[in-house]
């Protein structure tokens, strides 16, 4: 498959996952074995890599020799919370530039709040991190996040924890028509499938948590993800088929049949 470039760097995989709601650190680290994954998603806020002392470090699972590490903001609802969760994570991880922002707009749908998330962007790029963005699905939106210089867009699908999956392709179709930076599906995959879907649409990569961190089996539901992103991605390279709405074509030709 075709190397996946975020911010100057080559990545083998463009499934990217989180740390989130696997019932301890083993599980976990089967589970982002199996996926097969590069990049690997941490919330500052709840998982422990150095900043509580006597406590399980992911760090001891996950080395960042291993994997690149992306820290995000979750559980911030404002932009200063957001740049003081980072600039904690910059020290925490050596100099680390490349960080996961998304500033929520209430707990109960987790859906952005895009004022503060502008906000945000706008102070972090300017102490020169490497910003991958949360996003609603709004075209404005994330061409205005572009434009500020974050280095991918990340729209959801559908809401945080949801496995609704796609909900709103059209939308997808638009950013990705004008976006020149990545632009990867964040939140609300729940299956194989919505994966597949997302990089038949032509985005650069998915990433996900509750989608295999919930699975009933999380490592082989990793593997079901990097299959269905490998998949989808030889799809949209390979360009489908056009659609002929009301119109069958047979599969075997039909000149020169024996009458």
């Amino acid at each position: 498959m075709d190397p996946f470039i975020l911010a100057g760097k080559k990545y083998a995989s463009r499934l990217l996952v989180g740390t989130g709601k696997y019932k301890d650190f083993t599980e976990t680290k089967a589970a982002i074995d199996s996926s097969g994954a590069n990049i690997v998603t941490v919330a500052i806020r709840r998982t422990n890599i150095g900043q509580t002392k006597g406590e399980p470090n992911l760090l001891d699972y996950l080395s960042p020799d291993q994997y690149t590490l992306l820290p995000n903001t979750a559980g911030c609802y404002n932009a200063e919370d957001a740049v003081r969760t980072l600039r904690l994570a910059r020290e925490l991880l050596d100099g680390h530039s490349l960080v996961k922002l998304e500033v929520l707009g209430d707990s109960h749908t987790l859906f952005p709040n895009m004022v503060e998330t502008l906000a945000a962007a706008k102070t972090l790029v300017k102490e020169g991190f490497q910003v991958m963005v949360y996003c609603s699905d709004d075209p404005i939106m994330a061409r205005e996040l572009e434009e500020i210089g974050c280095v991918a867009v990340m729209p959801l699908a559908s809401l945080i924890g949801s496995g609704m999956g796609i909900l709103n392709p059209w939308n997808l179709r638009i950013i990705l028509d004008h976006a020149k930076v990545p632009v990867i599906v964040d939140a609300g995959v729940g299956t194989a499938s919505d994966a597949t879907i997302a990089m038949e649409l032509g985005c650069a990569g998915v990433l996900m948590n509750t989608a295999i961190a919930q699975a009933g089996n999380p490592a082989l539901m990793a593997s079901a993800m990097r299959k269905a992103v490998e998949s989808g991605r030889e799809a949209f390279l390979a360009g489908r088929m056009p659609r002929k709405e009301y119109q069958a074509s047979p599969s075997s030709p039909t000149s020169g049949m024996i009458a």
